[in-house]
């Protein structure tokens, strides 16, 4: 079968050399393997080696210099929005705190759908709406892009019987919203 086995980003993506497009949502533009089909039916083993994040317009090039176009495919989300900006940043501050990957857009907040942190948006004074969209999050500290072929050794896999200065429990919802940690409240 045939192997991609690299990524071409969209601003060099050439289009007199892609020959058909996969759709796929975020988990499936964040894997390294996979068989794939195209929409025009042009089967392939996605080969990447190790998981890269592929944006919509970037394409994976073939064995043979062809290229398949990756579009963000429409999937479930929930759509955050509140009264007033600074409400939709509490709530963006909270998503962020459990390090869930968030699409920011000017007057809203999209996050694959989670119904604790519904309830929580809803708890907060927001409103967590179901729709249907392609997803597209920000990208994290550690996530360089095309170019950064380095690794920071950061993981959330590593055991917590070590001592340093944050944890990584989010405990947060009791029902009230202040943190006393000997700051002072202006």
């Amino acid at each position: 079968m045939l192997r991609a086995t690299s990524v071409v980003r969209k601003p060099a993506v050439k289009d007199d050399k892609v020959v058909d497009t996969v759709r796929l949502d975020h988990e499936g533009r964040n894997r390294p393997h996979a068989t794939l089909t195209g929409e025009g039916g042009l089967a392939f083993q996605l080969d990447l080696g190790k998981a890269t994040a592929l944006s919509d317009g970037d394409a994976l090039k073939l064995e043979d210099g062809r290229l398949v176009r990756v579009r963000a495919a429409a999937q479930p989300l929930l759509e955050i929005r509140a009264e007033n900006p600074a409400r939709l940043m509490r709530l963006a501050w909270h998503i962020g705190n459990r390090h869930t990957p968030a699409e920011i857009a000017a007057d809203a907040i999209y996050i694959e759908e989670d119904h604790v942190l519904a309830e929580m948006v809803r708890g907060q004074g927001g409103i967590a709406a179901k729709v249907e969209r392609p997803f597209q999050p920000e990208r994290g500290a550690y996530d360089h892009g095309p170019d950064c072929d380095h690794d920071h050794g950061h993981s959330h896999a590593h055991a917590h019987a070590h001592a340093h200065a944050h944890s990584h429990a989010h405990a947060h919802d009791h029902g009230h919203d202040h943190h006393d940690h000997g700051h002072r409240r202006r």
